[in-house]
């Protein structure tokens, strides 16, 4: 796989969506066609039955705990028109590589960032969209119909990401340690990750107002959480269990393994070690742009990558899949 882009005419635009007034609906309404081809890929990709089961648990779940945006998902499920929405919502399959540092420019703190799915059609249906938070507006890396935050930036405030830790090792069963996990999971009243990062990007005004939120928050699954804000030094990975945090300090790199604290567990995605390793090696000396989106942090399941600043108010994100780049870069600002 090459991450140099081949055919430029074959790239497509990544849509950027003003969803300041309806949120996540409206990236669902402004970019219907994307939001049918994601839930068209879920259900692909977990099957029709599968997925309208796992539709009927996470709602279930998501109402028991009181979830703030169940309001949100039952309108984008009936957007919809067909199971998908409510699981896919809650879906933790990806894996992921961050790393956050001063930007080599001298200006602030800079975020880079993969996304790894295995669903097909995710980098061609990457969107970017301009949300109002209480402190200000951000932009959310996302795909049309998911109301969670998995990689963001809010200009003035700070820049933020999440990567997937090893699914916990229970028993000898790959299957069997799954299956435990999301009983344990459907057994929690808290946050989701991604729902506690959407609640951060609305209402924190500050980098350490968000990192103590994130430090102390109940989450109902672990999580990687890389912060960046404003200041060179404003950088952490917290590696989260549900109720209790692990810190690093700035700079940081992340992949899907677990560093401060030794977890039984499943690893997830390509090489996470030496897709950490690498990010530590490339972070703070390339340009802005994707020259270190290389092998093995590109690999066939990479659909996004990302570079934020927060201070700059800077955003670069370009789509992949299988066979590399699918997409034109999108660079901020964009229409405001």
């Amino acid at each position: 796989m090459d991450s140099q882009v081949s055919d430029a005419e074959t790239l497509v635009d990544i849509p950027y969506v003003d969803a300041t007034e309806g949120g996540a609906l409206d990236v669902a309404r402004a970019e219907a066609g994307r939001f049918q081809a994601v839930i068209r890929a879920g259900r692909e990709h977990y099957g029709a039955l599968p997925i309208s089961i796992g539709d009927v648990i996470s709602r279930r779940w998501l109402l028991r705990q009181n979830n703030p945006f169940t309001d949100e998902i039952d309108a984008i499920d009936a957007e919809a028109g067909k199971s998908g929405a409510w699981l896919l919502n809650l879906s933790y399959e990806w894996s992921c590589t961050t790393g956050a540092g001063p930007d080599p420019s001298g200006s602030g703190n800079r975020m880079l960032r993969t996304l790894d799915w295995p669903l097909d059609g995710l980098g061609e249906t990457i969107v970017v969209a301009k949300f109002k938070g209480k402190p200000g507006p951000y932009f959310n890396v996302t795909w049309p119909g998911f109301v969670g935050v998995v990689t963001a930036m809010a200009p003035g405030r700070f820049s933020a990401a999440i990567n997937q830790p090893p699914f916990r090792r229970w028993t000898r069963s790959c299957w069997a340690d799954w299956g435990i996990n999301r009983t344990r999971l459907l057994q929690r009243r808290a946050l989701p990750p991604t729902h506690l990062l959407r609640e951060i990007f609305d209402t924190c005004a500050t980098y350490d107002e968000a990192k103590e939120r994130l430090i102390e928050t109940p989450l109902a699954i672990p999580a990687f959480l890389t912060l960046s804000g404003t200041s060179p030094d404003q950088a952490c990975l917290i590696e989260r269990e549900e109720d209790a945090a692990s810190i690093h300090e700035n700079p940081t790199a992340c992949g899907n393994h677990w560093m401060a604290r030794d977890v039984p567990g499943h690893y997830r995605g390509v090489d996470s070690a030496g897709r950490r390793d690498l990010m530590a090696e490339t972070r703070d000396n390339v340009a802005d742009g994707f020259d270190w989106v290389t092998p093995p942090i590109l690999n066939e399941t990479t659909r996004v990558a990302v570079v934020a600043n927060a201070l700059e108010g800077k955003l670069i994100v370009r789509g992949y899949e299988r066979d590399g780049v699918v997409t034109r870069d999108f660079r901020r600002p964009a229409p405001s």
